[in-house]
């Protein structure tokens, strides 16, 4: 509703006061000439004017719950009394006007302009039947009035769909936000979580290796114990270092770039291969194709899903396994195959792993496929999507065996 602001809150919290307010300020403009004697154009007030002025106060308190039964009534109730006494009724023309402004406002577009222009020729024509002039300030009037009303009615009508659209929109502007925020919140703690889980699980799994070793021929063969213990150190403080980077940048409230630890990728593949050789797995590593620098995406999903894929291999496999890294023209292909144990250890792992190493693999655009074999291996096969590659030869492959 347009007008001043301590009208819009009196409407919206007692919206039937105003209209009782209304009402009767309309009803009481009708009943005064009866109290006066006469009327401001001079002519002498009828029975029918109380009538008016008592239909009016009626419909008017009505006019929210039914305003089109009301507008019809009232130009009804004007066509009838003006009928009757022959002259027109000012109060029930002013109800009808207020009328045309509720259903306006109200109403859809088709039926407030159909209400409209019905209400402003009945009026017209009430008018200009008493006056006995078509063309005078009565009947002209009668149009007048009504087509404001009616312009108001529309214009407080678009302003409130405008409203309540701005709202609307706000509304689900706010919710996209809060629902982004929460898919972010997921997938950086989804990357936290692995991370953490592909820092520390290779490390702690040699400690526990090493640590076995150590405690086994910790009396028989001291060097070997001492060796072991080396290990572990080496290990423990690979992990403290890498955790520290990590909650370093977790530390950082802005966005700016901060001294951090080389992103891992192929290039520290021969670290981690000495380092499990040193826990005493048997890694035979073939490399084949033309290697050349990686997104860093797929780079860094190359070393972890190795790192993760050996990792297991030492805890639950046979003590060696083979790993072949292809750079094909198209995609980087990874096979790591290892012997079973033929009886499992204790304690088995969690599953996070593979669940790990699946979603580096599709969060890099590739795929990646892990299970036993019917022979008694247990096989992983990943692939990494590269750019393309121009025509070039494809180099004989190269092998280490650690």
């Amino acid at each position: 509703m347009i007008g001043p602001a301590w009208l819009r809150r009196v409407n919206r919290k007692y919206p039937y006061l105003l209209d009782a307010a209304l009402a009767t300020l309309v009803a009481g403009v009708g009943v005064l000439p009866l109290v006066l004697g006469f009327g401001p154009d001079g002519h002498q007030p009828t029975g029918a004017d109380a009538v008016a002025a008592g239909i009016a106060f009626v419909l008017l308190l009505a006019r929210r719950r039914a305003p089109l039964a009301v507008l019809a009534l009232a130009v009804l109730g004007q066509i009838v009394l003006t009928a009757a006494s022959g002259d027109r009724t000012p109060v029930l023309e002013a109800a009808a006007v207020i009328a045309v402004y509720t259903v306006t406002r109200t109403a859809s577009q088709r039926v407030a302009v159909v209400a409209a222009l019905a209400t402003a020729a009945s009026l017209y024509a009430t008018s200009a039947v008493t006056a006995g002039s078509v063309t005078g300030a009565e009947s002209l009037g009668a149009i007048a009035w009504t087509g404001m009303a009616a312009a108001i009615g529309g214009t407080v009508r678009t302003w409130r769909d405008y409203l309540a659209a701005t709202e609307e929109r706000a509304v689900r502007a706010e919710a996209t936000k809060e629902e982004e925020a929460r898919r972010r919140v997921a997938e950086e703690r989804l990357r936290i979580a692995r991370e953490l889980h592909d820092v520390i699980a290779h490390h702690i799994a040699l400690i526990n290796v090493q640590a076995g070793v150590a405690s086994h021929v910790l009396r028989s063969q001291p060097d070997q114990a001492d060796e072991a213990l080396g290990h572990i150190r080496q290990a423990g403080r690979t992990v403290l270092d890498e955790l520290g980077s990590l909650l370093y940048v977790l530390r950082q409230s802005g966005e700016e770039a901060q001294p951090t630890e080389p992103v891992p990728g192929l290039s520290r593949l021969g670290h981690l291969l000495e380092t499990l050789t040193a826990a005493g797995l048997r890694i035979q590593h073939r490399q084949a194709g033309q290697p050349r620098p990686l997104p860093t995406a797929t780079d860094l999903a190359a070393y972890r899903i190795i790192q993760e894929g050996l990792t297991n291999a030492h805890k639950h496999g046979a003590g060696g396994a083979r790993l072949l890294v292809d750079y094909r023209p198209d995609v980087l292909r990874i096979e790591i195959r290892n012997a079973v144990r033929t009886r499992p250890p204790a304690a088995t792992g969690t599953g996070n792993g593979l669940t790990g190493m699946r979603e580096r693999a599709h969060a890099a655009g590739g795929s990646l496929d892990a299970g036993p074999d019917p022979d008694g291996t247990f096989h992983l096969d990943a692939r990494l999507p590269l750019p393309d590659l121009p025509a070039a030869g494809h180099p004989a492959a190269m092998e280490t065996a650690g």
